[in-house]
């Protein structure tokens, strides 16, 4: 049984000077373990490690394909662990197995391919303009910081962790309050490995002390984060202070398009999973469906059936579609928006509360709704609600629907279901987001770049570039001319 009540600090696993906080199955409301918790102190004992290990001569000098080796042996591990991370995380998160083993195998994917570019990843001879020879290299940033949500521990933290650790930084990674005993597992599986001591710290606690006093830190280079938007503007106005990289993943509201043309039961299957999958709880979430008025009624009708036949119910249970909301006090605002929505003269087409009856009054659930009738200016249609709450809009013309896609203050993702492949590549073309999916929805690549546009963040993750996203580059000039530099000749 994994020890969860010491921290890992500079290599070294003790108490952390913030005490002891409880994890929450979110299934019962029971308490899965209590886990150690990060001071401001241990944040600057955990840089001070990472500049010394960060600076060790065998580390920084290490030769990318054996640095690579140390990455695969990471995701080796990772994948052996799968099904006793994927429980862990279910206790943690009440996701449904299915998707924590999901989240643990793309973590051991995500060590691989970052092992493999690493490997390929080439610096330039640049194109000489004089009698000299230039050379783009790329080094180090020495310490970063990665911030991760709590929707998709394991994840989220390899996605930040390994191309830092390739890039040849020391990580300090802080993962979110309400599911931390991944992030700790993790720990263990990459010391395991044979890390370095000092390159990597994992410090659980508050955004608000131990997030905070990581982003100021003086000794911190560069913040990845994902989370939430009003954070990563805090976050983003600190690193404007400090002259400082970051690397933001924000929210989302991202929209969901559908043609009269579509292929409906792709399309329906689709919009499903990204918006109820997760229970909703997903940066990329497609929870504003716009569909064709000439078609709106039939589809929303099929949509709302097939919504309806979902089963909800505990992560552990085989066959569960929806599982409980990470937290009870997530399930209540989620509950607040659909009742403010109500409100204000939306329609509630489904769910619209939380199920009742044994095996859920004791948990964090609440059922897939659809709502109808809303103003595209209400909250319900311009705020991320984060959890399996879908508003359907329809539209007559694409003029129209391209202005109120991109009427948020968001831009992540969009869906697109049309069988026209030339106007789903224009419409793409039109739309403000990071990622436009066609025909499918939330399918993702370790080897495609990873962000968005507007207030949904800056910065891209994944693909061979993100590894350069925790360095910086340096120019290097060879003089080639045999005579003096002209000028000191007088």
């Amino acid at each position: 049984m994994t020890d969860f009540s010491q921290i890992f600090v500079g290599g070294q696993w003790r108490a952390g000077g913030g005490g002891l906080a409880d994890s929450i199955d979110p299934a019962d409301g029971s308490l899965v373990a209590r886990h150690g918790v990060a001071s401001v102190a241990d944040v600057d004992e955990a840089v001070a490690a990472g500049h010394r290990a960060a600076a060790d001569a065998e580390w920084r000098g290490m030769l990318p394909h054996v640095r690579a080796r140390l990455l695969h042996r990471i995701g080796d591990a990772i994948e052996a662990q799968a099904e006793e991370i994927a429980a862990l995380q279910t206790a943690d998160t009440g996701k449904t197995l299915g998707e924590t083993r999901a989240l643990a195998l793309s973590a051991a994917g995500t060590f691989r391919y970052t092992a493999a570019a690493l490997e390929t990843l080439d610096d330039a001879l640049t194109t000489p303009r004089g009698p000299f020879m230039t050379m783009s290299v790329h080094e180090p940033i020495g310490v970063v910081g990665a911030i991760t949500p709590w929707n998709s521990p394991i994840a989220s933290d390899a996605q930040k962790v390994a191309p830092a650790l390739a890039a040849g930084n020391a990580v300090i990674l802080k993962p979110a309050e309400w599911t931390s005993l991944v992030s700790l597992k993790f720990a263990r599986i990459v010391e395991a490995a044979g890390l370095p001591a000092g390159l990597l710290s994992v410090l659980p606690g508050p955004g608000a002390t131990v997030g905070d006093a990581i982003v100021r830190h003086p000794g911190v280079g560069k913040i990845s984060f994902t989370g939430g938007t009003v954070t990563g503007k805090r976050i983003a106005a600190i690193a404007g202070e400090k002259l400082m990289p970051v690397s933001l993943e924000l929210g989302g509201k991202s929209p969901t398009i559908v043609f009269p043309d579509a292929d409906i039961d792709h399309a329906i299957a689709g919009i499903m999973f990204g918006i109820f999958s997760s229970s909703g709880q997903s940066c990329i979430a497609g929870s504003r469906l716009f569909v064709h008025r000439s078609i709106h009624d039939a589809f929303l009708a099929r949509l709302v059936e097939r919504t309806q036949a979902l089963r909800v119910g505990r992560g552990t249970q085989s066959g569960t579609q929806v599982a409980p909301l990470v937290h009870f006090a997530h399930r209540d605002k989620v509950a607040a928006y659909v009742e403010a929505a109500q409100a204000d003269g939306a329609r509630i087409m489904c769910g619209g509360s939380a199920p009742r009856g044994a095996g859920y009054d004791d948990g964090a659930y609440y059922l897939p709704t659809i709502i109808a009738g809303a103003d595209h200016a209400s909250a319900i249609c311009q705020e991320e609600v984060f959890g399996p709450v879908l508003v359907a809009i329809p539209f007559d013309d694409e003029d129209h629907l391209v202005a109120q896609a991109n009427d948020s203050v968001y831009g992540l993702a969009c869906g697109i279901w049309t069988r026209d492949f030339a106007r789903a590549y224009a419409l793409a073309r039109r739309i403000a987001a990071g990622t436009v999916w066609i025909n499918t929805y939330k399918q993702f690549s370790i080897s495609t770049p990873f962000g968005g546009v507007k207030e949904s963040g800056m910065g891209r993750e994944k693909g061979r570039e993100g590894i350069r996203a925790y360095m910086q580059q340096k120019s290097l000039y060879w003089g080639l001319d045999p005579q003096p530099l002209p000028w000191a000749n007088g």
